[in-house]
């Protein structure tokens, strides 16, 4: 996999967050930590974050979070800079930041609270702060940097009896996480001579697993080849090999080579079909082909032996790997292989959301967003992509792929940073309008789970009608948002920013006409005025908890959604105006239509009459794109021949046909 230049993911940093900072009328700290936060909240190291700035003679922090189990109190402190890459962050600029990190906490022992004027929302994170010194058993102090620090690596310490851990999220390291693997070809590895194997029977008929020893050599250029394509199923990135475990592994590699099959654990891989070299008696003994390989453990012993090899030329020639190799029918593909990720995976932490990459709802979603062309609204008629990132980094890796400079900014611009979205995202978006504030409150990876449960109960019809209403609710969002930062939502503009899309959506009865946003592409005058009148109606009390809770575990329960949805506040009549007759069809949104009929079956609904009756009319009005017109054209010729349509035409022509709707086309009766 290409890799992102390190300056130009710099670039692409700063420039993300002078807009956000911009957009929200916040600073470029505050904006750089919330960009972080969710990157972090999304792969499961923290949650329950909240930004919350105070500077005083000695302390420094831009944030705290209390982890699920209430074990664990974090506090972070940024580190921001503009011309990120003219200076590195330095050793005793990191030890600074951590001892002002760690004077905040004594001070907060010491009942910093009391000076500070309740409705601040530093009151509550010194409050917070205080009663956590009393439960928790660890405390981490997170240094977020868009500078590359000369030390990451700091000793643990303690306070009062706890133990400190320090973490440092420099340039580097919030670039390697960032960084995956990309959706292709299935990967297909020969091996002459073939592989050793034993083959071990299984009483399942979907699977069966096979022992194997690869030589290290082959390893390596396997990495060096496919790079992260070749781990756990493009579901996360490599960690480079900066751990304890990557240095032991290089360590015996460069002095002990012939001991690593003995020091090491090998590697877990899964394939959806393994050839094999049979015995005299029909026997397996050697594997001559692999397809479809994923290594789903051992992605640590992978890379390190392609840098060891490419980078400390250290001789392979006598390094061998075991390899458990499983090979699973296709059909059950992304069902058993995120188990075997999940149950054999020790080293790195992988992440429900990591593991449901392959289900197949996300994969249909991607599918058709990923041809599907959002309307041009500011007149440039230059129309764009909606970019779901079903695994992570893959749109980091997109930006990687097109190694010139001109290719990836003619690739941004089809695909801007500021619409791309994640699996976490569309959770928080759809729950959101679901009214299920209260479960998106509790963070990206439990509201996650709510999700797929509600998911797995109704499966949606994922169409491309359903995506362009996600899309809206995901528009929705972000104008909530904004407004949010408008009254100065601070720290808890997320949970605001979910209440008051959840209560718009209940006192609208859902009639908000989501295909109107998808064909504008954004949220008319009246709705963002509505917005602009209910949003602190709903911040009054969110951020007044009742039972003495703090405002983030308030946020978290029924009971807040209660509250807020006995607030006084009835649509108003301008707004009224612009509602559905009827709520969306929750066929269409939460489900109730079992499978995903595809792009395909929804075309061959349409008769080819109307196709051609498109066509026709595109060319009389000198609408859509010739292409749109040819293509409507060849599927009014295959479904008059009864030809099936390949799902890719058949996406852009359900396109071309909803731009013909917007446009003013009429179907005939």
């Amino acid at each position: 996999m290409p890799e992102l230049d390190l300056s130009q993911y710099a670039h692409d940093v700063v420039t993300d967050v002078q807009a956000t900072a911009d957009a929200e009328g916040t600073t470029t700290p505050e904006a750089f930590t919330r960009r972080v936060f969710e990157d972090l909240e999304r792969a499961g190291i923290v949650s329950n974050t909240f930004t919350a700035y105070h500077s005083a003679h000695g302390h420094l922090v831009h944030g705290y979070g209390i982890g699920d189990s209430g074990e664990c109190l974090d506090l972070f402190v940024t580190d921001f800079d503009l011309d990120a890459l003219e200076s590195k962050l330095t050793k005793g600029q990191a030890e600074t930041a951590f001892r002002r990190l760690l004077t905040f906490v004594r001070r907060c022992r010491d009942g910093l609270r009391q000076h500070i004027d309740e409705s601040f929302d530093v009151y509550d994170m010194c409050a917070a702060v205080e009663k956590a010194l009393t439960d928790v058993r660890r405390i981490r102090l997170f240094l977020l940097s868009n500078r590359v620090g000369t030390s990451t690596s700091f000793p643990p310490t303690e306070f009062d009896g706890l133990p400190v851990i320090h973490e440092v999220w420099d340039l580097a390291r919030l670039h390697r996480h960032e960084t995956s693997g990309s959706i292709s070809e299935p990967i297909v590895v020969s091996f002459d001579p073939p592989l050793p194997c034993v083959s071990a029977p299984s009483s399942e008929p979907d699977h069966s697993v096979t022992m194997a020893v690869i030589p290290g050599q082959r390893l390596a250029e396997l990495y060096g080849e496919y790079g992260t394509r070749l781990l756990e199923l493009n579901v996360r990135s490599f960690l480079q090999a900066r751990g304890s475990v990557n240095r032991g592994i290089r360590e015996t590699l460069l002095h002990s080579p012939g001991r690593f099959l003995a020091y090491n654990n090998g590697i877990t891989a899964t394939a959806s079909q393994v050839d094999f070299v049979h015995g005299p008696d029909g026997t397996p003994t050697g594997i001559s082909r692999v397809h479809g390989l994923q290594v789903v453990n051992g992605g640590q012993t992978t890379a390190s032996l392609h840098y060891a090899s490419s980078r400390d030329k250290a001789d392979l020639s006598h390094v061998t790997v075991q390899m458990k190799l499983t090979e699973v029918s296709p059909e059950r593909l992304s069902e058993i292989v995120p188990m075997i990720s999940e149950y054999s995976n020790t080293q790195n932490r992988v992440t429900l959301v990591d593991f449901s990459s392959n289900h197949a709802y996300h994969v249909a979603v991607q599918r058709i967003t990923r041809s599907l062309w959002a309307p041009a609204t500011d007149g440039s008629g230059q129309e764009t992509h909606w970019f779901y990132e079903r695994a992570r980094g893959q749109y980091t890796d997109e930006v990687a792929k097109a190694r010139t400079p001109a290719k990836q900014r003619t690739f941004k611009k089809l695909n801007p940073t500021n619409r791309k979205f994640t699996k976490a995202d569309l959770a928080k978006y759809v729950n959101s309008w679901s009214l299920l504030p209260f479960s998106v409150s509790r963070g990206a990876q439990k509201n996650f789970v709510a999700f797929m449960d509600r998911i797995s109960e109704a499966p949606p019809r994922v169409d491309v009608r359903y995506c362009q209403r996600v899309i809206a609710m995901a528009v929705l969002f972000k104008a909530v948002d904004r407004i949010a930062a408008d009254h100065e939502a601070g720290s808890y503009k997320s949970i605001i920013t979910t209440y008051t899309m959840a209560r718009l959506a209940l006192a609208t009865e859902q009639r908000i006409d989501l295909d109107r946003i998808w064909r504008e592409q954004r949220v008319s005058p009246t709705l963002e005025a509505a917005i602009d009148d209910l949003c602190p109606r709903v911040m009054r009390v969110v951020t007044r908890p009742r039972e003495g809770n703090h405002v983030g575990e308030w946020a978290k329960k029924p009971a807040c959604w209660d509250a807020v949805s006995r607030v006084p506040w009835s649509v108003p009549r301008d707004l009224e105006a612009e509602l559905r007759d009827h709520p969306l069809d929750d066929e269409a949104l939460a489900g109730g239509a079992e499978g995903d009929r595809g792009a395909s079956d929804e075309v061959t609904s349409v008769p080819a009459d109307e196709w051609y009756a498109i066509e026709r009319w595109a060319k009389e009005t000198h609408n859509l794109d010739p292409s749109q017109r040819q293509l409507t054209q060849y599927v009014g010729r295959r479904l008059e021949l009864e030809q099936e349509i390949p799902e890719p035409q058949a996406v852009q022509a359900l396109h071309a046909r909803n731009e013909a709707l917007s446009l003013g086309f009429v179907p005939g009766p």
